[in-house]
């Protein structure tokens, strides 16, 4: 079996999940007919204390959904440079909702400087798009935000009559790092995402959750981006088992990265700033080392997105005796290409 450390997207879902899709009880979801996608949906609201949620295929069609049911046309989002649904999403919002996003650079912490986004925020003048909502990430490439920033980001968005969405992709690894609950969280958001495919470990589908208006509105748009689905309890169930079985054992993900880090650290490679905050680990390396590390992974039965900033995710599908392997062979590769 392959050790996959390319991303925390690629876990299967275990024997128990899929023992719970088998048995789901299922129903045309587009009618709102399935109760296993309504019992997903209504955990989701009890878990982050917001009014409504809704079940979508895909992290990247959730947000997207968030974008066109916040913005109309000819309205603007600000986002960070690096921020998923800017960089990683195909420029849906733009090419789909005539929504223009606004990028701005974010500190090392990954959070969105106020100052300059307060710069980004145009005036109510009919040569600019209207600046409509502040959209935040987290974890973003591993960091998790502050709460403190949190709170900042959502008196500041009242303040200039902004709504506030959090690409919840990680969501929570975010909260189990900071042993907080997920309501802690998103109390200081309007909206957010919940990928289900990720650390969770459920096959596909993700939740955006709202108010009941905004989420009777995301109804609409989901059924026009080709997201209503009919008996969608089958993919719900693996969610809903992920949300109660599977959060907690986040921890362990963390816990393996951070091991993960001191050990290749003691064999001389680079890690990258700022370590292991969750599940996310980044390396250094010359573009030399880089091009050989990749395909002599994968011979040894590794894979790894090797590059300059080498970015390695853990998940359930790997061990500590796992990645004990990894570092042998790390240190086995350097002894012969360093």
């Amino acid at each position: 079996m392959l050790i996959d450390l390319r991303s925390d997207t690629v876990t299967r879902p275990s024997a128990a999940m899929r023992d719970a899709m088998v048995r789901a009880e299922v129903g045309d979801d587009v009618y709102g007919d399935d109760p296993t996608v309504n019992a997903l949906e209504a955990e989701a609201v009890r878990l982050s204390g917001k009014e409504a949620a809704l079940f979508l295929p895909s992290g990247t069609q959730a947000n997207l959904v968030a974008l066109l049911s916040h913005c109309q046309r000819g309205d603007e989002y600000v986002v960070g440079q690096q921020a998923h649904n800017y960089k990683y999403e195909a420029g849906g919002a733009a090419v789909l909702g005539s929504i223009q996003p606004q990028p701005i650079e974010a500190n090392p912490d990954g959070t969105l400087p106020l100052d300059k986004v307060a710069a980004a925020i145009k005036p109510d003048d009919i040569h600019f798009a209207k600046t409509r909502l502040l959209s935040l990430e987290n974890t973003i490439s591993g960091r998790v935000l502050p709460l403190t920033y949190l709170q900042q980001a959502w008196q500041f968005s009242r303040e200039h009559q902004l709504a506030v969405h959090i690409d919840g992709a990680r969501i929570f690894n975010a909260a189990v790092a900071l042993n907080v609950p997920l309501k802690e969280i998103v109390q200081y958001c309007d909206t957010f995402t919940i990928c289900l495919s990720k650390g969770l470990g459920a096959p596909v589908g993700s939740l955006l959750c709202g108010s009941k208006a905004f989420i009777q509105q995301a109804l609409r748009w989901r059924k026009m981006t080709g997201g209503g689905l009919r008996q969608a309890g089958i993919l719900a169930a693996a969610g809903l088992y992920a949300l109660e079985h599977n959060v907690e054992r986040l921890r362990e993900d963390h816990d393996n990265a951070k091991w993960l880090e001191q050990q290749l650290q003691g064999i001389g490679v680079e890690i990258a700033e700022p370590g292991a905050q969750t599940n996310v680990l980044y390396l250094r390396q010359s573009p030399e080392l880089a091009a050989k590390l990749g395909p002599w992974m994968r011979e040894h039965g590794v894979l790894i997105s090797s590059g300059p900033l080498t970015r390695i995710l853990t998940h359930l599908d790997v061990s500590r005796q796992d990645l004990q392997r990894v570092v042998d062979l790390w240190q086995q590769f350097l002894k012969q290409h360093a």
